[in-house]
């Protein structure tokens, strides 16, 4: 009924515990023996409060999930800086042996005993690997063993003896191994680690996060939240007309006003129980389906994911809780009599003072700290605290915004349009409450996403840094470990016969001394950097006007760096037989510079490098001569050819089995920021989901409490073309609605985050587009999945009564 008042209250008695028991079992056993629909507003509920369970129970298992990974991780680790461990019996040598195959990481740890004893086992695998043996993870041994994998296997000549064990691996997904090599291999790589132990010494410590690295994190967790918890408040209210019809009965037959807010109450309690089963359920089937997953490199197992005991326990008691407050609060605007429901035939304006209150109190929060925030700071845990606070009250507030803005904007529409403009405009004038609802989620999603791309953008620059490096000079660089001079040139040229090279600017170089001490420490002697390569290479290090094979070119690193004159001079005598550890003027050998030794100026190399001293052409100086040199391969490829980087890599591993081929990259990003990039990123994309599915449900939820209006629209003569475009209105309306309000709502959070960790002000255009766009697509999503459920509903059946 309508057109009057809802009566005022009865009185209010003392009521027992008992008797709320009662009504509260009573409202359960509604929910499930109320006929069919009871159990589909119960299968609903239970379906969008399990949706939010599941995902709160997955977030809650976020710290265990990481906290196993690195145990595993600081179990297996063999590199402790700072702790010197003497060769013996049962030590072991270890060195890096990583590599990239196709933009995919593979750890590795090559190794050799250090005497006949006991060597310390790695975690996860039975003995240590012998030379020519190693160990494989799970997802390793299927990439060597897959067509995908068949220029990878070129890379390992080991003979593969096992899989790696779980307690070996960060993560199912994970490619590494453990691969066994001579002693003698050793002095072809870098000259290793002894041990005596496996697990890091240092775990645990590390150097605070950057204050802005951390507020990214707090809002990532507020923005990916809170439209969860929004959405089993919205989940709760489903079918609330029907229910509402179903008590009047009840009100008929002696139940008291209070009494049937119990049972409603006790309904929505079973459907939430419900839903905790039903997102418990969820939760179990998605860790097995997560569990082997790999996300930008990151997998876990499904032991991992276990939610926290304190936070599974506060989900467990706020999800029925919250259930039944918005049922009871939602029954405040409504009187249930014997013989209907009555609602007041002119609702009370939304007051707007205390939805502008929570915006305001939540900037109020958040100004102190412009400046001044970190966790390292005084304070710092209360300060993080204060941030999740007010970045929650902000886009809450947002969120209590978008019902008083569709109430004005949707009364303001008249008779004036198409009829599913109408349909639609009239639909939203009766029901603005339902609709508000519906994009709550997407609402406050927006907003705090826009706010989270703000920052984000500026830790993202502020976290970026230029390596120096130029990509279009060269693509690839090698560090290429060799005992002579003989060795690099040999190298050299196994480069430039591999598939997929271009060109090769091979760079080898090695330290001479003077003849004499310095005048002004005797016991020190002068150094300087002697570096052979051809003219072309050269063209890359110095800047030279000409260049032939057989000329000498000087660099003096003294008045370069202007701490006065250098001993490399044309005509002086160099020390070859230089030793950086012990430099003695007895050993000498000596080799004079040619008088006809050109004075040039430095140039940046392609790995962003800055070369002095003594550059001699191969004719001039022989490479062979070179003591103890080191070698630098820079590697044009030929972009024509698919898998150059992985030849490459391949002849590199043939050199030296620890040697790993780095690519060249204008810019360089810290690891905490990666790793958050990518946690925000998982969590995002399981958000968006769960909005999806949120607005696909209410929609639908919506559409079966009208399934009678639309049989009797269709019976009346309305084509279902004119319906399916008053659902996309209906849709639309409050979409753009509370794309605008998050727009402005994101923005002065934007802003406010970005003086928190002074930064300058910038508005992310691309990421507001990118928002709007979404928003865009949800209407049309929404719209499609709803069709077919609407033209089933408006069948001639639906006019059936009992």
């Amino acid at each position: 009924m309508s057109g009057r008042d809802a009566p005022a209250e009865e009185p209010r008695s003392r009521v027992p515990i008992a008797r709320w028991a009662a009504d509260l079992a009573m409202g359960g056993r509604f929910a499930v023996t109320g006929g069919r629909e009871s159990w589909a507003r119960t299968i609903m509920t239970a379906v969008g409060v399990g949706l939010g369970v599941a995902l709160l129970l997955l977030a809650s298992s976020v710290p265990t999930m990481y906290q196993q990974r690195h145990e595993r991780g600081d179990a297996r680790s063999a590199f402790s800086f700072g702790v010197g461990v003497k060769p013996g019996p049962d030590t072991l040598r270890v060195t890096n042996g990583g590599t990239t195959y196709r933009d995919q990481d593979i750890g590795g740890i090559l190794m050799a005993p250090d005497g006949k004893g006991t060597a310390p086992r790695p975690p996860g695998i039975d003995r240590v690997p012998a030379a020519g043996e190693m160990w494989v993870s799970p997802a390793l041994k299927d990439l060597l063993a897959s067509d995908e994998g068949k220029l990878l296997r070129d890379r390992f000549p080991y003979r593969t003896i096992g899989v790696i064990g779980d307690s070996g691996l960060a993560g199912p997904a994970e490619l590494t191994y453990y691969a066994g090599i001579s002693q003698k291999a050793f002095g072809h790589v870098d000259s290793g680690y002894h041990i005596d132990h496996w697990g890091a010494d240092d775990k645990g410590k590390g150097e605070p996060l950057d204050p802005a690295l951390l507020l990214l994190i707090i809002v990532g967790c507020v923005v990916l939240l809170l439209p969860v918890l929004i959405f089993i408040a919205t989940a709760a209210r489903f079918g609330g007309e029907r229910r509402d019809r179903r008590l009047a009965a009840l009100r008929l037959v002696g139940a008291d006003i209070h009494m049937t807010r119990r049972i409603a109450a006790g309904e929505s309690l079973f459907g939430a129980l419900f839903g905790l089963a039903v997102g418990g359920g969820l939760f179990l089937l998605g860790r097995e389906l997560v569990s082997g997953v790999d996300v930008w490199g990151i997998s876990f197992f499904a032991s991992d994911i276990v939610p926290s005991a304190p936070l599974a326990l506060a989900i467990a008691a706020a999800v029925p809780a919250s259930a039944v407050m918005v049922t009871l609060i939602a029954l405040r605007g409504i009187a249930i009599e014997p013989l209907g429901v009555v609602r007041n035939a002119k609702p009370k304006r939304r007051r707007l003072w205390w939805r502008l209150l929570l915006p305001l109190l939540g900037m109020a929060m958040l100004l102190p700290l412009a400046g001044g925030f970190g966790a390292g700071s005084a304070g710092g845990d209360m300060k993080a605290y204060q941030a999740a606070a007010g970045a929650v009250l902000v886009l809450v507030g947002v969120t209590a915004l978008l019902p008083w803005v569709v109430e004005a904007v949707v009364e303001r529409f008249g008779g004036r349009g198409s009829v599913p403009w109408q349909l639609a405009t009239r639909r939203l004038q009766l029901s603005s409450g339902t609709a508000s609802r519906a994009v709550s989620g997407i609402t406050v999603a927006v907003a705090g996403a826009l706010a989270l791309q703000m920052l984000f953008a500026s830790v993202q620059a502020d976290n970026t840094e230029s390596t120096g490096q130029d990509p279009n000079r060269a693509q690839l660089m090698a560090n290429v470990p060799v005992a002579n001079g003989a060795e690099a040139r040999d190298a050299f040229a196994r480069y430039r016969a591999t598939k997929g090279v271009r060109d090769l600017l091979g760079v080898t170089d090695d330290y001479v001394s003077d003849v004499r001490p310095s005048k002004e420490d005797p016991s020190s002697v002068p150094e300087e950097a002697l570096t052979v390569a051809d003219c072309p290479s050269l063209r890359e290090v110095i800047r030279l006007t000409s260049c032939e094979n057989g000329d000498v070119f000087l660099v003096d690193s003294h008045s370069y760096y202007g701490e006065g004159e250098g001993f490399a001079k044309p005509g002086a005598q160099v020390n070859l037989a230089y030793d950086d550890g012990t430099p003695d003027l007895r050993e000498k050998k000596l080799w004079t510079i040619p008088h006809s030794a050109t004075q040039v100026k430095p140039r940046q190399d392609p790995t962003g490098g800055m070369r002095t001293g003594i550059f001699a052409t191969p004719a001039a100086f022989d490479v062979a001569d070179l003591p103890d040199p080191q070698a630098v391969a820079m590697i044009r490829l030929d972009q024509k050819v698919p898998d150059a980087t992985e030849y490459v890599r391949n002849t590199s591993a043939a050199l030296s089995p620890a040697m790993d081929v780095m690519r060249l990259s204008s810019t360089s990003q810290s690891d905490e920021f990666s790793a958050i990039r990518k946690a925000l990123f998982i969590g995002a994309t399981a958000t968006l989901l769960l909005i999806g599915a949120s607005m696909i449900v209410t929609t639908l939820e919506q559409l079966r409490e009208r399934k009678r209006l639309l049989s009797v629209l269709v019976a009346f003569g309305t084509r279902r073309t004119t319906l399916s475009w008053s659902v996309l209105w209906q849709t639309a309306v409050p979409v753009v609605l509370g794309l605008a309000l998050s727009i402005v709502g994101g923005l002065a959070l934007g802003v406010m985050l970005l003086k928190m960790v002074g930064q300058p002000l910038a508005v992310d255009w691309s990421g507001l587009g990118t928002m709007t766009g979404i928003g865009g697509g949800v209407i049309l999503l929404v719209t499609l999945v709803s069709l077919p459920p609407l033209w089933r509903m408006m069948r001639p059946e639906g006019l059936r009564t009992e």
